[in-house]
């Protein structure tokens, strides 16, 4: 997103350093890696590290509510699933590792059905032969994943390695190209 910093020119600006963008694309190459090189192992890490995530972030719900009493009701809710979802996940890692991906898949089943519904209908509008093809790709994929979403998990962390790969080297290129064109980095705030 660009913004305009009051002050300054109008030029716009990233909000991104180079170095957080190399940072990230780092990052996303070792876990790609990983995924591709060690699936299993490193599923099992990613779904211990989101239970630690949920189990945390349940107890600071909590502890929101004594702090800022607006919308307690939601901060209980959700406290309580991420203390229970958390602790359900690091308590049972190998379980959590087999049916996080496969609710995933049963999600992306869904939403490939929903989507291609509705492609199919602006196809049948007036949307075009190839609104109707995306439509019967998208419920296809969608009952393919719906049918077998266990092979489909065991599968999920290949392809979530090769995105995570190719994303970070994106991100690699993208740091590299805001080094070089130090006009398109947010500028320093002047300390006085």
């Amino acid at each position: 997103m660009d913004t305009q910093i009051p002050g300054m020119s109008s030029r716009t600006y990233t909000a991104i350093p180079w170095w957080i963008a190399m940072m990230e694309g780092i990052a996303l190459i070792i876990v790609g890696l990983l995924l591709l090189f060690s699936p299993a192992m490193t599923t099992l890490v990613l779904v211990q590290v989101l239970g630690w995530y949920w189990l945390i972030g349940g107890i600071l719900s909590f502890v929101s509510i004594f702090v800022d009493k607006t919308q307690w009701g939601w901060k209980l809710v959700i406290g309580i699933l991420g203390v229970l979802a958390g602790l359900a996940v690091v308590r049972h890692p190998l379980w959590s590792a087999l049916m996080i991906p496969t609710l995933i898949v049963i999600c992306l089943a869904v939403q490939a059905l929903i989507v291609g519904a509705v492609e199919l209908i602006q196809g049948f509008s007036g949307g075009g032969v190839a609104a109707v093809m995306l439509g019967i790709i998208n419920i296809l994929l969608g009952i393919v994943l719906l049918f077998s979403p266990l092979s489909a998990a065991i599968v999920l962390p290949l392809v979530v390695g090769i995105f995570a790969l190719i994303g970070g080297i994106i991100a690699l290129f993208g740091a590299f190209r805001l080094k070089k064109q130090p006009e398109l980095t947010a500028p320093r705030p002047s300390v006085i």
